[in-house]
């Protein structure tokens, strides 16, 4: 029986189109929450990019990939760059620049930005934060990096990160976080705070950094917009965001 779902954001809740969660979305997860099912948020947003959800009551977020994970009540996890790590970073920034946003447990801001930067805020209305100074970052509490490189710039950098990981789901940038955290472990960890059983949990994602969390779920389930590796390691895959692809597959497994 299922008992936990956790939910990715972007392009599962919430449509890069109309960048909302669709009115009968909202329905659907009160429906589950009546029937006793806990709900839970897990994307690579940080806590200010919830407001996306309205304030719905979810039991429990976990934001920043897996680095920092709360609830209503107090932060159940978090997980923050070493100084060294972030040392290592900076100096490659000014060898190899590209704009970075460094993401602190209310807020981000960038070294600097540029038109990547621009179109990423188009399609997720939630990247506008300001470049300013970064010659501070090392001394930040910093939970997730957000670096604008293709994949084999990605490749380079991370051989000097070994207690970092990478996590991408667009072609323009990549999430940097320090080992420890991932949705993964954000499951774990909340499942622990609620007594329950890794069993009892499903899925939704669509994206490169929700594959660990739908490989580690019971049921997992990958958006008709996913990428083909989501599909292809997702025990069901669902119609599109803009199809009802959540209330389908809800409704697939009885749940709806």
């Amino acid at each position: 029986m299922i008992k936990a779902i956790f939910f990715d954001i972007d392009g599962t809740l919430v449509s890069f189109k109309t960048h909302s969660v669709p009115e009968n979305v909202f329905k659907a997860l009160e429906t589950l929450q009546k029937k006793g099912i806990r709900l839970f948020i897990a994307t690579g947003r940080g806590k200010d990019g919830l407001d996306v959800l309205h304030d719905f009551p979810f039991d429990g977020y976990i934001t920043l990939n897996g680095q920092y994970c709360f609830n209503q009540k107090e932060i159940i996890y978090e997980n923050t760059f070493k100084k060294e790590d972030l040392d290592i970073l900076m100096h490659y920034l000014e060898e190899h620049p590209f704009p970075c946003g460094f993401t602190l447990e209310h807020t981000k801001y960038f070294n600097f930005r540029n038109e990547q930067v621009d179109a990423i805020h188009e399609i997720t209305h939630n990247d506008d934060h300001p470049a300013r100074d970064c010659s501070n970052i090392p001394h930040e509490k910093v939970y997730q990096c957000m670096c604008f490189i293709d994949e084999k710039q990605e490749a380079q950098m991370m051989a000097l990160l070994p207690h970092c990981l990478s996590a991408r789901w667009h072609p323009s940038f990549t999430d940097l976080s320090p080992k420890g955290g991932s949705k993964q472990k954000g499951i774990d960890e909340f499942l622990k705070y609620y007594h329950l059983d890794l069993s009892e949990t499903m899925a939704f994602g669509d994206g490169g950094n929700d594959i660990p969390m739908l490989k580690h779920v019971a049921l997992s389930v990958a958006m008709g917009n996913a990428s083909f590796e989501v599909k292809a390691i997702a025990d069901y895959v669902t119609t599109d965001i803009h199809e009802d692809g959540i209330i389908h597959a809800l409704k697939h497994f009885g749940l709806l």
